[in-house]
């Protein structure tokens, strides 16, 4: 995430219900290069690193921001991988910042049906995406209805842990926390417990919501074969909602740091932002300030 954006052009310009091109046209190929170039690094929170020869990202960069290989994105734009799955998709849709109607002619390019309404969505709108562009200054992230991470900030990223290297399952939260993955945070007995039916709950309105979603079933079916705990609460009916938390973040570098934890769902969205924050003048801020010096990067 980053503080600015910049204006779309070449591939963004062709309308979503363009007549796609013929077999060995690399129609798709051209289109991920063009919107590729439109990105600088600053637009997507990523260092410039030395000389470059363009404006634009790298393919190196859009491999990490899309969790996909640099061999993988090659073959794309060269047009020997024609056929990218809708979860490559949604990747690569998410991390060149597509529109609507980009994300749609992306779609028709490699030949998949976009997702429905029965699915989940990680498309991430424009407002929203810019409100948190101008907001990089506190941890934050952003989930899915099924609670997979799908965006986040270098503060959080700092806070937490670099997920970038992460893939699949291992983004999820629900997953990571029923199967023992549960990183940096320290919560008390009751806020794991409030946590879980909060979680759980969420889950099965997902279900009710998407009910065409393949991954969210057989997210929740393999939840309740691997976690005793979540086939109880998942069994038992449980409701409950995200409320405004305190959370002990254990970083390895700065120590414990107590901060406001706030979960808000995007309005005409299922995405769930999650902000960190502490108050003014505090401890916790000034180790918040401490951890946006180091960055990733671990104090020697």
């Amino acid at each position: 995430m980053s503080t600015s954006e910049q204006k779309s052009s070449g591939p963004a310009k062709t309308p979503a219900k363009a007549l796609v091109a013929g077999p060995g046209s690399n129609e798709l190929g051209r289109a991920l290069h063009g919107w590729r170039d439109r990105l600088s690094p600053a637009t997507v929170g990523l260092p410039a690193g030395g000389v470059r020869r363009a404006v634009g990202l790298r393919r190196e960069e859009l491999a990490q921001l899309a969790s996909l290989s640099v061999d993988y994105i090659t073959r794309l734009e060269q047009g020997r991988a024609t056929s990218p799955s809708p979860p490559v998709l949604s990747s690569l849709a998410r991390a060149l910042r597509l529109s609507a109607d980009e994300r749609t002619y992306l779609y028709r390019l490699a030949g998949q049906p976009e997702p429905g309404p029965g699915q989940i969505s990680s498309h991430v709108p424009p407002g929203l995406r810019r409100l948190l562009d101008r907001l990089d200054a506190a941890p934050m992230c952003v989930h899915d209805a099924a609670w997979n991470l799908i965006e986040w900030n270098r503060p959080w990223a700092a806070l937490l842990g670099d997920p970038s290297a992460l893939r699949g399952r291992e983004r999820n939260i629900p997953w990571r926390h029923f199967t023992g993955r549960h990183g940096r945070a320290r919560p008390t007995p009751e806020q794991r417990s409030e946590f879980e039916a909060a979680i759980v709950a969420d889950l099965r309105a997902a279900t009710a919501r998407y009910p065409a979603d393949q991954g969210l079933r057989s997210l929740v079916g393999d939840l309740r074969e691997e976690s005793g705990r979540f086939a109880e609460l998942w069994d038992s009916g449980i409701v409950g909602v995200h409320e405004s938390a305190a959370k002990t973040i254990v970083h390895p570098d700065v120590g414990p740091i107590t901060l406001d934890c706030d979960v808000l769902v995007a309005p005409g969205s299922d995405l769930r932002v999650v902000a960190y924050t502490a108050e003014p003048g505090s401890e916790a801020a000034a180790r918040l300030g401490l951890l946006d010096v180091i960055g990733i990067q671990a104090m020697t």
